[in-house]
């Protein structure tokens, strides 16, 4: 193996981001990163600092019920005056309902996209690195799960959760160490959501990792006696690593609207938090008399997904070479 072959094999592991440098300022200087990034870190403060804005008594508690909320006639008042967003039809603050919510939404959107990210990776680059009967099996398995409707499939596991207790232990012996309750929650939802939204992340990282596999210097890494892992870790992983990051910023923006459509049809998280979904649902019977009840968490949805896939696209632009060539 000819020395220079080698040397590629070590140079090339890291080109994803050989020149940080440059990387970064290209990243910072992207019109559709800062505007991205910017809607998510709003997003991102007023979720952290939403406690702290409702005990220095700026925002209302979003659980209780005012009676200034409603009119005379029983209907929600509408946005102005001490609610800028208005109550809803059982005369809780709008407004902090919808700032609170934005903590459930980006944590099961962010966890849940964790979790689909690892299990996608793991999955494609297993198939993609081993092939042979390692590919088709877990392709094969891939592509069953990809024929199930999501939304189908995440209600009939949030339907799972109903309290039910799971016995992982032989029915002869009186043990309940290994027992766990099966119950909705955000940890369950996130769970859920999570494991259906992997299946597209582990085709697009198979592709990925079937192209570097082919490359000379993963043969170069092979002939001088690198394993199996070392040749995942440090060759084939940081030359993958910038398709990654664009799949998770996107597939975020997937899970927040898987998130709000199970708490829309009542298996996400359970009322009384303050879901924008469960909200959106409340909402229906008044969308005529009162459509700030609708609108309000339904332009907190749209805001959140436009933040992400705008940040996505920019990534996008900024470290798929394809696309940098093209544009």
């Amino acid at each position: 193996m000819p020395p220079s072959v080698v040397k590629d094999s070590v140079a090339s592991s890291k080109t994803a981001f050989a020149l940080s440098g440059s990387l970064w300022r290209s990243i910072l200087r992207h019109r559709l990163i800062q505007i991205g990034s910017g809607m998510i870190c709003f997003l991102g403060v007023l979720a952290v600092f939403a406690p702290v804005l409702t005990d220095t008594g700026l925002l209302n508690d979003p659980l209780i019920q005012f009676e200034t909320g409603l009119d005379a006639d029983g209907l929600p008042v509408a946005p102005g005056g001490s609610f800028l967003l208005g109550a809803d039809m059982l005369g809780r603050d709008v407004l902090s309902r919808v700032v609170h919510g934005s903590r459930i939404s980006l944590t099961v959107g962010v966890i849940a996209m964790c979790t689909a990210v690892g299990i996608g990776v793991a999955v494609g680059l297993l198939a993609g690195y081993f092939g042979t009967w390692v590919n088709t099996l877990l392709m094969r398995i891939t592509d069953v799960m990809i024929t199930i409707p999501g939304l189908l499939l995440a209600i009939a596991l949030a339907g799972l959760m109903d309290g039910r207790v799971i016995h992982l232990h032989p029915t002869m012996f009186d043990w309940h160490i290994f027992d766990f309750t099966l119950k909705r929650g955000m940890v369950s939802i996130l769970l859920v959501i999570g494991l259906i939204s992997w299946t597209w992340i582990a085709r697009v990282v198979r592709a990925q990792v079937m192209a570097v596999r082919a490359r000379d210097f993963i043969d170069a890494a092979s002939a001088v006696g690198c394993s199996h892992l070392r040749i995942i870790t440090r060759h084939i992983l940081p030359n993958i690593a910038p398709s990654v990051i664009v799949l998770a910023s996107l597939n975020t923006a997937n899970t927040v609207l898987l998130d709000a459509g199970l708490s829309f049809l009542g298996v996400g998280v359970p009322p009384p938090a303050p879901s924008w979904g469960v909200m959106i649902a409340e909402a229906q019977p008044y969308f005529i008399v009162s459509p700030h009840l609708t609108l309000v968490p339904g332009m907190a949805i749209v805001f959140t997904v436009v933040g992400f896939n705008l940040l996505g696209q920019g990534l996008q632009d900024v470290l798929d070479p394809y696309v940098k060539g093209t544009r």
